[in-house]
């Protein structure tokens, strides 16, 4: 897309969408300028600032609460009111934003849709571009979907029954390399941020709702500190009363989870609420710890629950975090996929789904995701029950939660080990999603389960754990055996032999299997951890 002549800002190496212009206006586009230059440069020096404590953490093999901010934790304040269109949040589906699944989410029945531009969609500039059409096009009701195979047409329903939209922009860690200013990229998350306040901002003001967000991989508080100072610069810049914006941020890295307090206080006059984000908890956790021994090991992936004792700190001091402020506490996601073909296995998957969101209602959160339509009943008869007709359970302080700090990372007291089963899931698992992911899908349904970046993120830096912890397996085929590189290719290679074999060479070779098993094994297996593989996975995006 060509730029005026005297514009900083450049479109590079992207073949233009369909429509663009609609969404990349010289106005919007000076929007972008206008927020790099003021806020990319305390971007990257909150980045420093991450690798800064991740080598404390490194020598330390511990976490506190900051002494520095007692005065937040100790403070009488509370969050902004929540406007009536984020007071219910009992059930919120995320997804990403391609057209079918913008309609779905719509017609979910949920009362909240988390449309994601992160960790559910792969960043190809047709998904980061053709997102922001289709959010534009479903609030002016002039989307619909045909789909080609079935013939079947989705269109929207009423609107006083559709859910509420949170975007989610993408971490700070990823660029958007087709969007420079001076010459620089600009951070992908104030590009997704960006183009929707801009052309949204003032049209859900009208419509008595707002411009509302989900923050990912949030850090510190001085992130939240960022993303505030930005929330205030936009509505000055469009002209909408400030306050207007809410953030719910996502309580998914460990280093948050002693912040949670100081995260809503920096957030205050903007916050609605903090979610438990249990996979990129968990991803968290390995990465920060990942050289902390034995002590730090967790096991296969699928058994750890959300009952083991350290989840169960974290969940509960956010509830007790959020209700002490005034704030929502959000719960995690439902990755089951219902199987409409396998009324046994779709029985136990509504089982497994049910009994996670009875345990969140009963602990006292006021809402929580799921990943399928199906769910959405589920969830709701859970917080249903608890809430009846009271749109949030905020009232409920949970004053009997008293959490330490060593609490929060005490994972050696976990009765599962690593097993060879849990090396070949994490192979297959890591596998499959990054191949999907390099041909533009961020949300992926592998094994019954939707899995999105997160998944993927634990699956490799599970195996890097293992080999550098020298983790010794009981159940493989040869008996004991020490995790090595040399056994996480072969299991690797025994998987992509036998993808090669399932899907036939012609569908093989038409994906992109090679390339994800190269990926993985790169960022699974080199010497220095790659702290998110979508960072060099980027350069191979289609």
């Amino acid at each position: 897309m060509p730029t005026p002549a005297s514009s900083p800002l450049d479109i590079v190496g992207a073949a233009p969408v369909e429509h663009q212009e609609e969404v990349l206006t010289e106005a919007a586009l000076d929007f972008l300028v206008a927020l790099h230059r003021r806020f990319t440069p305390r971007r990257d020096e909150l980045l420093a600032q991450r690798a800064e404590r991740r080598a404390e953490i490194a020598r330390t093999s511990t976490l506190d609460f900051l002494p520095t901010t007692a005065h937040m934790r100790d403070g009488d304040w509370q969050v902004a009111p929540s406007p009536e269109s984020l007071n219910d949040r009992r059930v919120e589906i995320t997804g990403p934003t391609d057209r079918k699944m913008t309609i779905n989410a719509f017609n979910s029945g949920a009362k909240v849709w988390l449309a994601d531009f992160e960790d559910a969609s792969a960043p190809t500039w047709e998904n980061v571009i053709g997102g922001q059409l289709n959010l534009i096009a479903a609030y002016e009701r002039r989307i619909d979907f045909t789909d080609e195979k079935s013939g079947k047409s989705y269109r929207l329903k009423p609107a006083e029954e559709l859910p509420t939209v949170v975007v989610r922009p993408r971490g700070w860690h990823l660029d958007e390399r087709h969007v420079r200013v001076d010459g620089e990229p600009v951070p992908g998350a104030l590009v997704d941020f960006g183009l929707y306040f801009f052309h949204n901002a003032r049209r859900l003001t009208d419509q008595g709702k707002g411009p509302y967000f989900y923050l990912p991989k949030t850090e510190s508080h001085h992130e939240a500190r960022l993303w505030n100072e930005i929330f205030v610069f936009a509505q000055d810049h469009c002209g909408i009363p400030q306050g207007t914006v809410r953030a719910t941020v996502l309580i998914e890295t460990i280093t948050a989870a002693y912040e949670m307090e100081e995260i809503l206080y920096e957030l205050r006059d903007h916050a609605s609420g903090l979610n438990a984000g249990r996979w990129d908890y968990l991803f968290s956790l390995i990465k920060n710890f990942r050289d902390g021994g034995a002590t730090f090991v967790l096991p296969d992936r699928n058994a750890i629950t959300m009952t083991a004792p350290f989840m169960r700190a974290y969940t509960e001091l956010l509830v007790r975090t959020c209700h002490k402020r005034g704030a929502h506490a959000i719960g995690g996601m439902a990755a089951f996929i219902p199987n409409r073909r396998d009324p046994e296995a779709n029985e136990q998957a509504l089982t497994k789904v049910r009994a996670d969101k009875d345990r969140e209602a009963a602990d006292g959160f006021d809402g929580s995701w799921v990943a399928h339509p199906d769910l959405v009943p589920v969830a709701r008869e859970s917080f249903d029950a608890v809430l009846g007709d009271r749109p949030n359970q905020k009232d409920r302080l949970r004053e009997d939660v008293h959490v330490t700090a060593a609490e929060l990372i005490a994972v050696d007291n976990l009765e599962a080990k690593p097993t060879y089963a849990g090396l070949r899931n994490a192979v297959q698992v890591g596998t499959r999603y990054i191949e999907a992911w390099l041909r533009g899908m961020g949300a992926v349904a592998i094994f019954g389960l939707m899995e999105d970046a997160a998944t993927a993120e634990i699956s490799r830096s599970q195996i890097w754990q293992w080999v550098n912890a020298g983790v010794v397996l009981t159940d493989t085929p040869e008996g004991e055996q020490r995790v090595t590189p040399d056994l996480v290719r072969r299991v690797a290679a025994e998987d992509l032999a036998g993808l090669r074999e399932e899907l036939g060479a012609e569908a093989f070779d038409a994906g992109e299997w090679q390339r994800a098993h190269d990926v993985l094994l790169q960022v699974a297996l080199d010497e220095k951890y790659e702290e998110f593989l979508t960072v060099p996975a980027y350069d191979l995006l289609r």
